[in-house]
């Protein structure tokens, strides 16, 4: 007995509307059905599935309360904490390497060795670093 698939991963946001933007309007994710909770928030679903939660980064949000951590630095890289990315697999490699130039946004691009896999590095606003796959 053990885990069987990974659910979701959550991200505490200072920018919350800017951090939701970036997943929906640039990776292409959509916003949907969210419980109530006493927190702003936003789920948002890619195949019908829940795989990225936001909450607003405050005091007291967040699924357990917690404060939010100062983060630690680490050199060369954007800083996130213990948690380093979070990897998509992507279908369009130049689509959405403009979108992302469009954007005016930083990223990485990388082809692994033996040529058959390239990848696209971008941190989203709060600095948590997305890694999207292209076979």
């Amino acid at each position: 007995m053990g885990v069987q698939a990974l659910e979701h991963v959550t991200v505490r946001c200072g920018q919350l509307r800017r951090t939701r933007d970036f997943y929906v309007d640039l990776m292409g994710l959509t916003e949907g059905m969210r419980p109530d909770f006493p927190f702003r928030g936003y789920w948002l679903y890619l195949g019908g599935v829940p795989v990225i939660h936001l909450v607003e980064a405050s005091d007291t949000a967040g699924a357990w309360g917690r404060e939010k951590a100062p983060p630690a630095p680490r050199e060369g890289e954007p800083d996130t904490g213990a948690f380093d990315h979070v990897a998509f697999q992507g279908d369009d490699f130049e689509g959405m390497r403009a979108r992302l130039t469009e954007a005016g946004l930083t990223f990485k691009e990388r082809v692994v060795p033996g040529g058959k896999l390239k990848q696209l590095f971008v941190p989203d606003p709060e600095g948590v670093l997305v890694e999207i796959n292209f076979r």
